[in-house]
């Protein structure tokens, strides 16, 4: 077998049954983070924008829309998709090479799942492939690095994960996997630079493609098997040789991914925690800082530090305020939190933030570099006017898997950023119908979500 057959048996026969105790209260978790998420960005610029592309477009009303309607599982895919991801407030999983966000698969898993009338233990099983999938490929053949996005090794995912709902034979799952791992080597520009909406939206455009070609993979279209290693496939072409032995693949990976405490970009929570955690303990005001200077792990100083991915003191929307550490510390100090609110336009021109963030430095440390992974660590000081200087060195963070997030606090994660588009009986609804999904049909949260108040 080619190498995508060899994943496509994997995909074939896991089912629900393959989960440890922990990873479906995992799942779940997951799960009510990304909906949370979710349910928070209805009022989203980009959000609005795509909705009257659906309205203007159509589509078989086949699947639910998160805040009202309904259309095609491809277009449920994206829209929903997008919903998760908007307020980059989901989970995240940390290989050495590559970050990337494996409940971005949710929505088109879900999709599937409703359009084939699964039950909630089917759902969860291919949603947990999805998160194996992208996780390993994440592990094994990172690709930031080469200049290529981590939705790259998504393409494979979202399909594995459709094509397991769809109940998709080991065939048909191949080629779908092949047609997406094809079409999909998406450029890591789309996070670099003068961020914009696409930074939110190049997942949700990969579930897309990957849920059309699942569908036309199940009716009988085919697509290269040799993706993988041939004749210029992904191997050649942008990863270098690699193997993953998908026999010996179980589905725990998403017990590995973790959650975020702060609406920011993941590499930036440990130094929050840190920074808010030492303007407590001293008690000290944004207005007496001089300076704030972190050293903290390599990946952190590239993507949201200044480093090779562009200055993070030029701050001027949503997308790139919350991939700016500088930006993302000033305003935490400010405002002693960093939330929905701290994204909104007119918070992020006002003048106090944007002169502190101007006073924030970060560089990168080796000995932190070769503690990551395992740990976020970092080392912030503080100099106030009065020369005193407050210092921290934070590991990890609540949400970070050495200090899981337990199920209540998601809850009220959840709680803050739904109420807005949820009243208290439906919001009841979706926790108890989450937490109780091993019962319950993918059609049955998918409805609960359609209710909520979508944007205006």
């Amino acid at each position: 077998m080619t190498q995508v057959e060899q994943l496509a048996a994997f995909v074939v026969r896991s089912s629900y049954d393959d989960l440890s105790a922990a990873a479906p209260q995992e799942l779940k978790g997951r799960v009510l983070d990304a909906l949370g998420c979710a349910l928070g960005a209805l009022d989203g610029e980009p959000v609005r924008l795509i909705r009257a592309q659906l309205e203007d477009f159509g589509g078989r009303e086949l699947c639910a829309l998160i805040g009202g309607g309904r259309t095609a599982p491809d277009r449920a895919a994206f829209y929903n998709g997008a919903l998760v991801r908007y307020l980059d407030f989901n989970d995240s999983y940390l290989a050495r090479g590559e970050t990337c966000h494996p409940s971005d698969n949710l929505a088109a898993v879900l999709a599937a799942a409703e359009y084939a009338g699964r039950s909630g233990k089917e759902f969860l099983a291919a949603l947990a492939l999805a998160y194996q999938v992208q996780c390993r490929l994440s592990d094994v053949v990172p690709v930031r690095d080469k200049g290529f996005d981590h939705t790259t090794q998504g393409s494979y995912a979202v399909a594995a994960g459709v094509a397991k709902a769809l109940g998709l034979d080991q065939s048909q799952t191949a080629n779908a996997i092949a047609i997406a791992g094809t079409a999909f080597n998406a450029l890591r520009v789309t996070r670099t630079g003068r961020l914009s909406h696409w930074k939110g939206l190049a997942y949700p455009n990969t579930a897309l493609g990957g849920t059309h070609a699942a569908f036309l993979a199940m009716r009988g279209v085919t697509g290269p098997l040799e993706v993988f290693e041939g004749n210029k496939g992904f191997m050649e072409a942008i990863a270098g040789r690699f193997e993953i032995d998908w026999s010996k693949e179980d589905l725990e990976r998403v017990t590995r991914t973790i959650l975020k405490k702060y609406n920011a970009e993941v590499h930036s929570q440990s130094a929050l925690e840190g920074i808010l955690g030492l303007k407590r303990q001293h008690g000290f005001r944004a207005e007496q800082v001089e300076r704030v200077e972190i050293e903290i792990f390599g990946v952190a100083h590239r993507i949201i530090g200044g480093g090779e991915e562009g200055d993070k003191t030029l701050v001027r929307t949503k997308e790139e305020a919350d991939h700016s550490l500088p930006y993302l510390v000033a305003v935490a100090l400010l405002d002693g939190q960093v939330m929905p609110d701290q994204f909104r336009p007119e918070r992020i021109c006002r003048a106090d933030v944007q002169e502190l963030l101007k006073r924030v430095s970060v560089r990168p440390s080796a000995a932190y570099s070769a503690r990551f992974p395992g740990q976020m660590p970092c080392r912030i000081q503080v100099t106030l006017a009065d020369g005193r200087q407050l210092v921290t060195e934070p590991v990890d963070y609540e949400g970070f898997h050495t200090r899981p997030m337990p199920w209540a606090r998601v809850v009220e994660k959840f709680e803050r950023l739904s109420a807005p588009h949820a009243d208290a009986s439906l919001r009841a609804a979706i926790v108890e119908t989450i937490a109780d999904l091993e019962n319950r049909r993918a059609a049955d949260l998918a409805a609960l979500l359609s209710r909520a108040r979508g944007s205006s």
